[in-house]
């Protein structure tokens, strides 16, 4: 099975996967993803192993060995989770007996053994939940969804925390010292782009008011929104714990696990703590909230009313006003609100 290539749509294909291991719970399943996205899925049971997609970032060489470990696995079935060309042709590549998809692109259509048809109101944008995405792919290969809303399923291991605890030694922390006062966690960047991202300044506002009512503040982002991290850090007035770039997604995970709030925009970050039930405040600028109406119980959700979004630009062409316009006294509003919801 190949697996999204970005970590929200990797945590929110996890029903599907529990779906088809149910379905299949003799089967050997094995799920294919990019290798810094391995983590995601440890420990949580859905699938058997889990393969690096090596030909995605390495070229030709890595493909020809990509297409060697799958020939030499005799797949029966495989299921193209991504609309892409190149996942469902690395799978016929690797002669595996049946190839199940979406298509939208006539190739990809021809390299399908089987096309499932997608719900014609879901658009060309597929507007639809990326958990129901993923279902109604599973259903089509016999495996149903369990009853009610889909829900989504990770796990930590105690290696993940180990590495989140040795992390946070340097810095004058530790694991045990979050388990004991659970810190807010504030997530300002954004792979998408800078236009999903709620300005530096803001983020650096609502820190201090959170951290003026005791809330330990700890800012994540990858590496390269390590400038973004420090623009937020270096305009507030309580000082932050900075972990940019420190943490891999099985590490983030374990601290995202334990935290009281995260405030984010809306990127992979949120995705994790919804797995967890962790209270959030996400801010939707150039996206719709359409995409993801599922496992929102305990987020709050900031948007403005523009003619001009939802427009999925990573840049946006004029004054960003769909972000900008939301304010730091109601993303603290929803910030308490959602909070006080989940301890009452």
């Amino acid at each position: 099975m190949r697996c999204p290539n970005h970590v929200g749509d990797v945590v929110m294909a996890t029903p599907g996967l529990e779906a088809l291991r149910r379905a299949e719970p003799d089967a050997l399943i094995v799920a294919q993803l990019p290798a810094t996205l391995i983590p995601l899925l440890e420990s949580a049971g859905l699938v058997d192993e889990l393969w690096p997609v090596e030909s995605r970032e390495e070229g030709w060489r890595a493909l020809r060995r990509d297409v060697r470990r799958i020939a030499a696995a005799r797949f029966e079935l495989g299921i193209a989770i991504p609309e892409s060309i190149s996942s469902a042709l690395l799978m016929r590549l690797g002669r595996v007996e049946r190839v199940v998809g979406f298509a939208r692109d006539p190739l990809r259509r021809a390299l399908l053994h089987e096309v499932v048809p997608a719900d014609p109101g879901w658009g060309r944008r597929r507007l639809v939940s990326r958990e129901r995405f993923v279902l109604r792919l599973m259903q089509a290969v016999g495996a149903e969804a369990a009853p009610g809303p889909p829900r989504l399923r990770l796990a930590t291991t105690s290696a993940e925390a180990e590495r989140l605890d040795r992390v946070l030694r340097p810095l004058g922390l530790s694991l045990a010292r979050l388990v004991e006062r659970p810190p807010v966690v504030l997530a300002p960047g954004a792979g998408f782009g800078d236009a999903k991202c709620w300005p530096a300044e803001s983020f650096a506002a609502l820190g201090d008011r959170l951290a003026g009512v005791g809330d330990p503040i700890v800012l994540v982002g990858a590496k390269g929104e390590a400038e973004r991290l420090a623009a937020v850090a270096g305009a507030m007035q309580s000082p932050p714990v900075v972990l940019a770039g420190l943490l891999d997604l099985g590490a983030l995970k374990a601290l995202l696990r334990h935290a009281r709030l995260l405030v984010a925009n809306d990127a992979g970050t949120r995705h994790l703590a919804a797995a967890f039930g962790v209270p959030s405040v996400v801010f939707f600028g150039p996206t719709s909230v359409a995409k993801t109406p599922d496992n929102l119980e305990r987020v709050a959700v900031l948007e403005t009313q523009h003619d001009c979004r939802p427009c999925y630009l990573r840049d946006c062409p004029i004054d960003h006003r769909c972000l900008r316009e939301i304010s730091v006294e109601r993303a603290f509003s929803a910030a308490s609100h959602i909070v006080s919801e989940r301890e009452s």
